[in-house]
This record gives C-alpha cells, structure tokens and sequence, in this order.
C-alpha cells in the first residue's frame, strides 16, 4: 500500500474527504517525527514501538565496483511490533 491508497482507504473507513484524510496523515507523520526526536521513541500499545537510533560510521563496499567507503554515522528508526498486531498477523495467515 502506498500513500495514495492509505489516504484513500482513510477517507472511505472514516467517511472523511480525501483532502481531510492526507491531512490525518500528513499530522501523524510530523507527530510522530517530533516524538522521535524529543523521545526518541513512540509506543503505540498493542501495536508496536518505533524507536530512534543511532547508527554508528562503518566502511561500506559499491557492490558493482567492489570500492570501500565510509558510511557516515546517522540516525534510524527501528520499529517492533505489539504482541496484538502479531497475534491478528498470524490469525489471518493460519485460515
């Protein structure tokens, strides 16, 4: 599913324009932004945890020429996922 699709199936299941719905989404993004970086995680019960780290500078390799560069150190997000989410995951891929 891409953006378009999820504003999509948003305004549909909420009854909202699609206008509105980009608008839903375009919030929970900066929201969840602004708590990456002031936490450093967000915690969605049932759901699952993003959290922000730090990714440490390491050698990396081109792998069509095989030339080594560094990789300069930067941050991610790692996300794990709620013990409801994988329950209703392997629910549904067990039928």
């Amino acid at each position: 599913m891409n953006r378009r699709e999820l504003v999509k199936t948003l305004a549909d299941k909420l009854s909202v324009t699609q206008a509105e719905a980009m608008r839903f989404v375009q919030a929970w993004e900066e929201t969840t932004t602004e708590a990456l970086e002031s936490d450093g995680s967000l915690m969605l019960l049932g759901f699952g945890t993003l959290s922000a780290w730090e990714q440490t500078e390491r050698i990396g390799r081109n792998p069509k020429n095989g030339v080594a560069y560094m990789i300069r150190a930067r941050k991610s997000v790692k996300f794990k996922p709620g013990k409801l989410l994988l329950k209703q995951l392997n629910a549904s891929s067990s039928k």
